[in-house]
């Protein structure tokens, strides 16, 4: 059976390494690269299944790799690790193209957690029950997974799209941050809710020129709004 392959892109040799045996040692296979040029080259010729991408690179700025990485191997997850800890810089990120982020310094038992649940290949994501709804002018397309408002296609990572799905799809109703972190993460899911709270973010703005809103109810969850 094959390994699933992790590239670390970190400059840092000791967390870099003490990645890489962690991850070895949980079944997976582990490279290191140690600059984000070398890590654009070498995703475009082996399309890692998984990129742990370090934000503060010394020669390309973190974000632009992993801009990079969306381009040249679409199917590859990206976490990012940032010890940028202004919520606009883990937004960037996440519009840029990553799947995930955990902020240093981080406990090594949550990242692997995370790193098992976005290599996760049997997950089902959320979807409307009858493949395609339309609320006011917004359209979820979930066989083929799109969005479009008045007619006109969205981008949205994956991610992205499994929130707004499960949204939409219990219209008008509160969804607890629990089960959305069930459905649309994992099961299992150790650690922080906060990537939760990041994703929607950046899922608003998308969905700004629509006439529905998603209504924030604190320490509960959210609500679609056509």
């Amino acid at each position: 059976m094959r390994k699933e392959c992790v590239l670390v892109v970190e400059d840092d040799e000791v967390i870099a390494r003490g990645l890489v045996a962690a991850l070895v040692a949980t079944g997976l296979t582990a490279e290191w690269s140690a600059s984000g040029r070398e890590a654009i080259e070498r995703v475009g010729q082996e399309h890692p299944d998984l990129v742990i991408l370090d934000l503060g690179l010394p020669d390309v700025d973190g974000v632009d790799v992993c801009r990079a990485v969306r381009t040249r191997s679409p199917a590859t997850r990206v976490m990012i690790l940032t010890a940028r800890r202004e919520e606009i810089d883990v937004v960037v990120g996440l519009d840029a193209g990553a799947d995930d982020y955990v902020v240093k310094p981080f406990r090594l038992a949550e990242l692997l957690a995370r790193v098992r649940a976005l290599l996760r290949r049997d997950a089902e994501p959320p979807a409307p029950a009858d493949g395609r709804v339309t609320v006011g002018d917004l359209t979820v397309d979930a066989g083929a997974r799109r969005v479009f408002i008045n007619g006109d296609e969205i981008d949205l990572r994956p991610k992205e799209f499994d929130l707004l799905a499960l949204l939409v799809q219990q219209s008008g109703q509160v969804v607890t941050r629990e089960k959305i972190m069930e459905k649309v993460w994992d099961e299992h899911w150790f650690g922080s809710t906060k990537t939760l709270d990041m994703h929607m973010s950046v899922l608003r703005k998308k969905i700004a020129a629509s006439s529905a809103s998603i209504t924030t109810l604190r320490h509960v969850g959210y609500r679609f709004d056509p």
